[in-house]
């Protein structure tokens, strides 16, 4: 079972959670980071260093952003791995925790 990144992470993309993985499943686009379903491991070690608490296990998804199940699988295929932690976003403190931000989510 996979990890998945969810809506908290668009407009933020802190990337904490990229420097503890084992197996560099997170790919980067624009505003938002996604994990690989095919590449997680499963190992729980990014989950609590999202400061965003964006992150949680494919079978605990919140209700409601059950589209980054999918979304996540569909934009690893088209974005590049990402293997080194960079700078969050500008304004990532302030959208931090706002909701509907999908309509933000720059592909």
């Amino acid at each position: 079972m996979a990890f998945v990144v969810t809506e908290n992470c668009i407009k933020c993309k802190f990337t904490d959670c990229v420097d503890v993985c084992p197996v560099d499943c997170f790919h980067v686009g624009p505003n938002f980071l996604v994990i690989d379903p095919d590449e997680c491991i499963d190992c729980t070690l990014c989950e609590p260093e999202c400061p965003a608490n964006a992150i949680f296990s494919e079978d605990e998804v919140p209700e409601g952003q059950e589209i980054f199940i999918q979304l996540n699988a569909d934009l690893a295929k088209q974005w590049p791995v990402i293997t080194e932690v960079e700078k969050p976003l500008p304004d990532a403190e302030e959208w931090n925790g706002k909701e509907g931000k999908i309509e933000f989510l720059e592909r």
